[in-house]
């Protein structure tokens, strides 16, 4: 897909496993249920037919979805050091990106945020402010992803540590905002680490949002 207005097919498909999920959990009636589970499937196929998702894979990350629909939570982490900014290279495409990745239940956002900056990076960090809060859908990333996502920025200080390579990440490294390596543009986007150089620059910058 070249763009985000022939994406309109992965919205159709969200909002149709939305409206499956919430009537599978609240239908106390057999043939609403078989239907909701019907509908559940097409949404599973739009997603496969539409796109190099495999077939299997999105009919069991749909099924495994229970209760009232919610966007889901990924949090990314700005650290700025002598005017350049942390970057890990992802194993899974070769792109670079902000430390960050899905925020796990029993912490909170900056701790999510910290937590995913240790893991992917080797450094301590300690965030201090939110400075973004994105839809996914919104800001040019790409390939589109299945479920709605609100992704979380926090500028945060480097406490400590070395640089060290994860399971999920091949290199660490710091970059100025002119000289960014190619980025993993599922991630992260170059238009979100310029607008976070603007809130380092600025640190009175209310937070973004949408």
């Amino acid at each position: 897909m070249s763009g985000q207005s022939e994406w309109k097919w992965v919205e159709w498909a969200r909002r149709l496993q939305a409206l499956a999920q919430v009537g599978l959990e609240f239908s106390e009636n057999e043939y609403d249920t078989e239907r909701y589970a019907e509908v559940r499937t097409v949404a599973s196929e739009m997603l496969a037919a539409g796109s190099d998702f495999n077939p299997g894979r999105i009919a069991g990350l749909l099924d495994s979805q229970t209760g009232y629909a919610t966007p889901k939570v990924d949090v990314r982490a700005a650290v700025i050091r002598d005017d350049s900014i942390l970057l890990v290279r992802e194993r899974q495409d070769g792109g670079w990106c902000l430390p960050g990745g899905w925020a796990d239940t029993g912490e909170t956002p900056s701790e999510a945020a910290a937590r995913e900056v240790r893991e992917e990076s080797g450094f301590s960090v300690r965030p201090v402010r939110l400075i973004a809060v994105w839809d996914r859908t919104l800001h040019g990333h790409v390939p589109p992803h299945p479920f709605r996502i609100y992704k979380l920025f926090f500028m945060c200080d480097l406490l400590g540590g070395e640089a060290s390579a994860s399971r999920e990440t091949s290199e660490v490294g710091f970059f100025r905002e002119d000289k960014l390596p190619p980025l993993s543009l599922g991630r992260t986007t170059p238009s979100q680490i310029s607008r976070i150089f603007e809130h380092h620059r600025n640190p009175a910058l209310p937070a973004d949002f949408d």
